[in-house]
């Protein structure tokens, strides 16, 4: 479990002090939930969100144990060090907005085709409690050929989701390569 400190100083030079000693800035909230700046250690932090088996994961903060879900980050324009992420507490039985991960599946047809699997949308918006939560949404590409693509709409029925992106908007497309 990813353990956090609770910071006391919000300022400018209390943040650049927890910084250079390798923590990661970070603000946990949620509905009907008093906000907490706490602050991880960077190198636990990634290693506990690139290990993770579902969207939520637990933190500890000031002897408090929380079901987590990433919803933002900021990272630095030229080294692509984190500097900050939010993160949102899961509550169980609270309806909130979740960004899925698209995984496209299979091998398609438009790959022999000179073509590649084009992931237009990386990530999906719906809306669910985490009890509903699904870690990724899997989109079976075989049957697709170059030029071909997979929208919002022609998702099956997601049970107990509401996705919130437009049916418009293109997931995943077989593009011819260059």
């Amino acid at each position: 479990m990813l353990e956090g400190i609770v910071r006391e100083s919000m300022s400018t030079g209390a943040t650049k002090a927890l910084r250079r000693d390798g923590y990661l800035i970070a603000n946990i909230y949620g509905k009907g939930f008093e906000n907490i700046n706490a602050a991880f250690k960077s190198n636990e932090y990634i290693r506990t969100v690139r290990n993770k088996e579902t969207i939520a994961f637990p933190v500890k903060v000031a002897g408090k144990e929380l079901n987590v879900v990433v919803q933002g980050y900021e990272s630095h324009a030229v080294t692509g060090n984190l500097l900050h992420v939010d993160l949102m507490v899961a509550q169980a039985g609270v309806e909130s907005k979740f960004n899925i991960p698209v995984v496209a599946v299979g091998e398609a047809i438009g790959l022999k085709n000179k073509g590649l699997v084009h992931i237009a949308k990386e990530r999906l918006t719906v809306k669910c409690t985490p009890e509903n939560l699904m870690n990724k949404l899997e989109i079976d590409v075989t049957e697709m050929d170059t030029g071909d693509s997979k929208l919002v709409r022609d998702l099956p029925e997601l049970p107990n989701m509401k996705i919130l992106d437009a049916d418009r908007v293109a997931l995943v497309s077989i593009i011819k390569a260059k």
